[in-house]
């Protein structure tokens, strides 16, 4: 269980020396719908906003600039989409008027209006507890098939080295029993530099294996570990408004010191029917030493590579009364420092998925051979940049302008 929770917990990191040098879809028509979400008192974009199309599977997440993009298949026949996000009202938009247009969406602010007459636990760690115990009631206890969108990057300082992305195929398994969820890789691509680096190469192992391992509801055993509450203070930390439902929020920090590094973050209930509807956690980095354990699986000799920010985000979308994995982002910050050498370096990588689509019929599981393991490396598993109608009807996450950016440079660069 240990090599497997370090695993989890943020990717394995192999760093090597180098030398300086099956799912098919039917003919179908879409509509493309794209536009950027901002605030309509400041008109500051919005990012990591959830757009879906009601009573369907399907949806995307806005960029880190507000921007999206969302194909509708018109066999669907859906009128409206929906965009929402922590702290503003859900809006509603007509798709005749969005189709084939690139627009600027407005989100309210939502006031948080608390009922005259509130009953509240009588204290945060007993809310916490009340959702777990919950879980059968508010979280799919079938299978689901998933669709993904899965990007990673690294990047050394201001430079970016790689940017991987794919299209994933994801075995859901039910929300309690044993079942693990697996993912296959269905269409994938890369950009990358290594003649940029210095003599490093920095690898993540697990891609979006990992991102489904920190669905913390559903692998309470791992992450954060909510198997386990002893380790944690809560502390009631706020109301907040997510879809137009009020969530409690609880902080929590931690409360005894284990051999592996706890976790500071929110979790946050909703008021309603007690499901945790999103999480945000950092790792404790006060013990350099035994965080950074956590991430390296590998390095060279002499090589010190520690983390100085780590940020993780998990968020879920209610659907006919069940919540469903909606999107998983991981921000990690390290670094790089050589013993007795006049070097050092700093080294940013990130991951997102974002569920784009979802059925609970005709599920099959994936081959043995076809899944994707939290031992492989992503970038080792897809093809390079080529055809820029790569996507075709997928949904996908917007790139966002620095990593649209790098991916020009660096597929230039490998045409060379």
């Amino acid at each position: 269980m240990k090599t497997l929770r370090k695993n989890l917990l943020s990717f394995g990191i192999v760093i090597l020396l180098v030398t300086v040098s099956a799912t098919t879809f039917a003919q179908s028509t879409f509509v493309t719908i794209s536009g950027t979400l901002k605030d309509a008192k400041t008109n500051e974009k919005i990012n990591y906003a959830a757009i879906t199309v009601p009573n369907t599977g399907i949806g995307t997440v806005s960029n880190s600039d507000g921007d999206f993009t969302l194909k509708v298949n018109t066999s669907l026949k859906a009128e409206y989409f929906e965009v929402s996000h922590l702290g503003y009202a859900t809006a509603k938009f007509k798709i005749s008027d969005a189709a084939d247009k690139e627009k600027t969406y407005y989100l309210d602010v939502q006031p948080v209006k608390l009922q005259e007459i509130a009953v509240v636990p009588k204290d945060a760690r007993e809310i916490v507890e009340m959702a777990i115990q919950n879980l059968k009631k508010n979280y799919s206890q079938v299978p689901n098939m998933m669709t993904g969108f899965y990007r990673e990057s690294i990047r050394q300082r201001r430079t970016y080295l790689s940017v991987s992305e794919a299209v994933v195929d994801i075995y859901k398994a039910p929300y309690s029993g044993l079942q693990n969820d697996k993912v296959k890789l269905f269409k994938g691509r890369k950009a990358t530099n290594v003649k940029r680096a210095d003599t490093l190469m920095i690898q993540l192992q697990g891609g979006p294996q990992i991102s489904m391992l920190l669905d913390i509801v559903k692998n309470t055993n791992l992450s954060i570990a909510l198997d386990n509450l002893d380790n944690y203070k809560f502390e009631f930390s706020s109301v907040v408004n997510i879809d137009n439902k009020l969530n409690w929020v609880i902080s929590f920090s931690p409360e005894v010191v284990k051999e592996e590094p706890l976790y500071f973050g929110k979790i946050y209930v909703e008021q309603d029917n007690y499901a945790i509807s999103r999480a945000e956690f950092s790792l404790d980095l006060s013990d350099e030493e035994k965080a950074a354990g956590v991430f390296v699986q590998k390095k060279p000799s002499g090589l010190i590579f520690m983390p100085t920010s780590t940020g993780y985000l998990v968020t879920y979308k209610e659907q006919n009364g069940r919540f469903y994995l909606d999107y998983v982002r991981v921000d990690l910050k390290f670094r790089c420092d050589w013993k007795r050498r006049l070097f050092k370096n700093s080294y940013t990588l990130m991951s997102e998925l974002a569920i784009t689509d979802r059925r609970a019929d005709n599920i099959v599981k994936f081959g043995s051979q076809e899944i994707f393991r939290s031992n492989m490396v992503f970038t080792d598993k897809v093809e390079s940049f080529t055809d820029v109608d790569f996507w075709g009807e997928n949904n996908i996450i917007e790139p966002d302008n620095s990593i649209e950016n790098a991916i020009k440079k660096l597929s230039k660069g490998m045409k060379k």
